[in-house]
């Protein structure tokens, strides 16, 4: 490893995430001249810093771009990402050029008759706010609630536009949160589910997030038995935490183009579990010691995701197959002028589905199925929302998180 590489893992260690992810984008840029040095560990003074960003596009890297780094230093760092807004497009397969976004309308977000409110949840960890859609036909009458997490640069009214789940909640009447990452937690709004320290029952962002789901469950009527979180990238990562710290809250998890729980504990791990895919070997902490109680889990994944690799899917699924033995049967299909997909379902004796991965042949990094009127969005298919919720409705929690 060469001295810029050292000085990114010193800065890590030093838990200065953020002049790390500055470094290692510059690296990546090729400069050479990096405007600093970094003496032996102990010479760092710990310092409270932003966390870092590891939801973000990943830059194709040539090493004839880069003749002044080593062969070692150069495959090293094809496991970082360089770290640039999300773009605010996607290229569909089959046709010419890029698809821009279309404008959000209105009925994207808010269907007739419902509610899109915004509130407020704070704790010992801090706060966060976030966006409650209330179906038309809510008379107090007890609902399912699903939790929905963004992925990174994205907004609640961009992720329900996106994934049209508020046009699903209003069809199937549910009731849906979006907890709202600000820029001052990750500076590209992403959960920090590589943070061990995010990874933990009752401590930071999980307390945040389930803080928010019990305010819901107690403001409104909610079936307690029927409580599920999901999410996008780094959101999906972050429902994968929950599913792990809070099974006694959610009934169900849906990990959309994200990685499982313990797949990293800081941004070093986090870059190589992204780019290379998680170790099998990883596994919670919590879930080892604590013995938690296995979650139904829907995977989604395309096979070209080239910003978080198509073996985290894998690695979610095999995660859950160690607390038990399943049946296991495979379905092949296509959309109609969309992608062909793969689906696997673990079905347990009474042959209930209790985990269900879909890989999405052709697809990117991006919601399956999604509206171009929100970002990250391929609506070539299959329809994750919809299969989503179908699997959540499918599944009872065997006790509330009350």
């Amino acid at each position: 490893m060469n001295d810029m590489m050292l000085q990114a893992t010193l800065l890590t260690r030093a838990s200065r995430l953020s002049e790390a992810t500055a470094l290692i984008q510059r690296m990546l840029r090729g400069e050479s001249d990096l405007g600093m040095t970094i003496g032996p560990t102990d010479d760092i003074a710990l310092t409270k810093s932003k966390p870092s960003i590891v939801d973000a596009k990943a830059d194709n890297i040539e090493e004839a771009e880069y003749p002044h780094l080593s062969a070692a230093t150069f495959a090293h760092l094809r496991g970082f990402h360089a770290l640039h807004d999300l773009p605010y497009r996607v290229k569909r397969p089959g046709l010419q050029g890029w698809m821009q976004r279309e404008p959000v309308a209105t009925q994207d977000i808010l269907p007739e008759g419902g509610r899109f409110i915004e509130a407020v949840y704070t704790n010992s960890a801090g706060g966060r706010a976030y966006k409650l859609y209330i179906p038309s036909r809510y008379q107090g009458q007890a609902l399912p609630l699903i939790v929905m997490l963004h992925g990174g640069t994205q907004t609640p009214d961009d992720f329900a536009a996106g994934t049209r789940m508020n046009l699903i909640a209003e069809e199937q009447t549910c009731l849906v949160a979006y907890p709202a990452q600000p820029g001052h937690a990750n500076p590209a709004k992403c959960w920090n589910w590589f943070r061990a320290s995010d990874q933990r029952r009752d401590r930071g962002e999980p307390s945040l997030i389930a803080g928010i789901t019990r305010q819901i469950m107690h403001d409104y009527s909610v079936d307690a038995q029927r409580v599920y979180v999901g999410g996008l990238s780094a959101g999906a990562a972050a429902a994968a935490v929950m599913g792990a710290t809070y099974p006694d809250l959610y009934a169900a998890i849906g990990v959309h183009s994200g990685l499982a729980c313990g797949a990293a504990d800081d941004i070093i791990s986090a870059f190589a579990a992204m780019r290379q895919g998680a170790s099998a070997s990883s596994e919670t902490t919590d879930s080892l010691e604590n013995q938690q109680p296995f979650v139904p889990t829907i995977v989604f994944h395309g096979d070209r995701d080239h910003i978080v690799h198509p073996r985290n899917a894998d690695h979610v699924i095999s995660c859950s197959l160690r607390a038990s033995k399943w049946q296991k049967k495979v379905d092949r299909g296509c959309v109609p002028d969309g992608h062909a997909y793969t689906r696997t379902i673990h079905t347990d004796a009474n042959g209930r589905a209790m985990l269900e991965q879909w890989c999405i042949h052709g697809a990117g990094h991006a919601w399956s199925g999604g509206s171009l009127a929100g970002s990250y969005t391929d609506p070539r298919g299959p329809d994750a929302a919809s299969e989503m919720l179908r699997f959540f409705r499918d599944h009872v929690a065997l006790r509330g998180g009350e």
